[in-house]
This record gives C-alpha cells, sequence and structure tokens, in this order.
C-alpha cells in the first residue's frame, strides 16, 4: 500500500522519529493509564487524577490518596493481574465501548486484524468466501473449497480482533456461518474512527487519513462479490487473486488505521508526548489485482445494471 508523505510524516514525528524495526513499537501505553474502566469512576474523575499527576497505576500506588477507596485498590490488583495473565476480556468487559482502542498496543502481540467477503450480506443463500487475516507478523487467507475450515482453529490463538464495522458484521456473520462463538475483546475502528470524525465506510476513511489503494482504487465489497462469482463461473484463477488482495488490503490497512487512530486519541489526553505509537511496517501482499480482470467484471456489471 502507498502512503501519503504528509499523513506518515505527521505519525513518524508524533512517534518523536524512533527508528523502529519491530513491527509494533511502543515507548509507552494507555491501558495501564487507564482508570476509567473501574467501577465509580468515570472519564471526567479520570481527567482529575490525570491532572494530579497520577498518570499510571504505578503513580497511583505511590499516592495514599488516590487509591484510597477499598473498591479502586483491589480493581488496581485485579487489572494487574488480568494484564499480567493476557486476559484482554478483562478489560473489554470494563472499558467503556468507545475506550476499546486503549487495549493497544498491550496485547498487539495477541491480536488479529481481520476482514471477510461473502456473497452478500443477508439472503439465506449466501455465504462466507474468503478471509483475510494479519496478526502483525504475517498474513493469512482462507478460501472456501480450499481451507476455510482452519479459520476455527486459527483464531482461537487470539486475544484481540480488530475489524472495520466488524460488531455488526463480519463477527455475527462468523459466529453463524461456523457455528461457533468468537469471545475476544474487539476493537471496531468504525467506532473509534466516527468519534474522530472519520465517516463514510473504510475506504473513505482511509482516502481521508491519505491511504491510497492503488491498482484496488474504485473496488468495494459488491465488487469482491462479482469477482467470487467470476472464479466459480469461469475458473478464472486471475479474479480469486484480485479478490484475496483485495480482502488482503483491507486487512492489513486496519493495522494503519488503528495506529493512526491510537495516536490521535491518546493526543486529546495530557499524556500525549510519551504515548504516541509509530506505524506498523506492513507485510507485502501476495496477490497482484488484476487490472483486466477489475476492468471486464466492471463492464460487465455496468451492461447489467
Amino acid at each position: 500500500m502507498q502512503y501519503d508523505s504528509r499523513f506518515y510524516q505527521l505519525w513518524i514525528t508524533c512517534a518523536e522519529r524512533v527508528k523502529i524495526k519491530a513491527v509494533y513499537a511502543i515507548l509507552t501505553d494507555m491501558l495501564t493509564s487507564t482508570f476509567c474502566h473501574i467501577p465509580r469512576v468515570g472519564q471526567h474523575a479520570e481527567a482529575q487524577l490525570w491532572a494530579r499527576g497520577i498518570h499510571s497505576w504505578d503513580d497511583a500506588h505511590a499516592h495514599a490518596d488516590a487509591g484510597q477507596r477499598p473498591h479502586f485498590r483491589q480493581h488496581l490488583e485485579a487489572s494487574r493481574a488480568a494484564l499480567a495473565g493476557n486476559d484482554a476480556r478483562f478489560f473489554a468487559d470494563t472499558l467503556p465501548a468507545q475506550l476499546q482502542w486503549r487495549l493497544y498496543p498491550e496485547f498487539a502481540h495477541a491480536t488479529a486484524f481481520l476482514d471477510i467477503e461473502t456473497t452478500g450480506l443477508t439472503g439465506t443463500h449466501d455465504y462466507l468466501t474468503t478471509v483475510a487475516l494479519f496478526d502483525g507478523r504475517a498474513l493469512h487467507y482462507y478460501v472456501k473449497g480450499m481451507n476455510l475450515d482452519r479459520f476455527v482453529e486459527d483464531i482461537q490463538q487470539y486475544k484481540v480482533l480488530v475489524t472495520y464495522n466488524g460488531r455488526q458484521f463480519d463477527i455475527p456473520y462468523l459466529e453463524r456461518y461456523f457455528r461457533i462463538k468468537l469471545p475476544q475483546a474487539q476493537i471496531d475502528l468504525r467506532f473509534v474512527l466516527h468519534r474522530l470524525g472519520y465517516k463514510g465506510g473504510l475506504k473513505g476513511c482511509e482516502r481521508q487519513l491519505g491511504i491510497a489503494r492503488g491498482e484496488l482504487d474504485g473496488v468495494d465489497g459488491y465488487f469482491a462479490v462479482l469477482l467470487w462469482h467470476d472464479f466459480v463461473r469461469y475458473n478464472n484463477p486471475a479474479a480469486l487473486e484480485t479478490l484475496l488482495a483485495y480482502n488482503m488490503a483491507d486487512t492489513v490497512n486496519l493495522a494503519t488505521l488503528l495506529a493512526m487512530a491510537y495516536n490521535m486519541n491518546v493526543r486529546q489526553t495530557p499524556l500525549a508526548a510519551a504515548r504516541c505509537v509509530a506505524l506498523p511496517t506492513l507485510p507485502e501482499i501476495p496477490f497482484t489485482p488484476h487490472a483486466e480482470t477489475i476492468a471486464r467484471v466492471r463492464r460487465q456489471y455496468e451492461r447489467c445494471a
């Protein structure tokens, strides 16, 4: 994927130009500076703690008056235990929905960015066609009729799922299709970005944030359906390769969008200087979109429209 240099420079500046080789590199994190997951502690009370210089769980422990209420101290200890035990679900259940982004980057090592493609949205004959998954280290893909069932086993190793509109579409669809329950914590970037003022679907948010699609520009979810049908009807491997390239682009771009959204949210707090993250290093997508196939399918669609 190509990135607008202005936006790239903005986020590297926010990360203090640290040269990072790891996929996820952090200076500190927001989760251990979070207090509003504690019962009866809202965001206003959290902001007051920050204003007093209590910027972390360690600071709260050092300030006896900050955690004088028994339930406050008990919940902080439970928070430490949950983090040490890699229990993302604890924080997902206690953090307000609009603050789930704070799970990143503490749980980046156990996070999967996820996107699915289907033949439709609600029809009784619609089905899952492909799934793309990026765990910060490697890309994985699953295709109906090939290896789709492997997804059920593979997804169990992750603690956090990052999607765009996944709460309403991807996750419920996967649960119905495979007849499973996905208990992972979820960061749905649709709502995180909407709260920051970015709307218009995944592609619209990408454009607003300077992420270019290159050869996949103009390909959307409905076009992905047409590509699958072209693959099935004509046994056209170029259509499947283009579909997988599109599905994977959706998925890896979620990693960049999450880092950007995380930084924008952090910059709204007094903790921004120490807690911005670098943009992730994305893997090379192993599939190439076929321009001729895209053009032909588009012509066919226009004739039928």
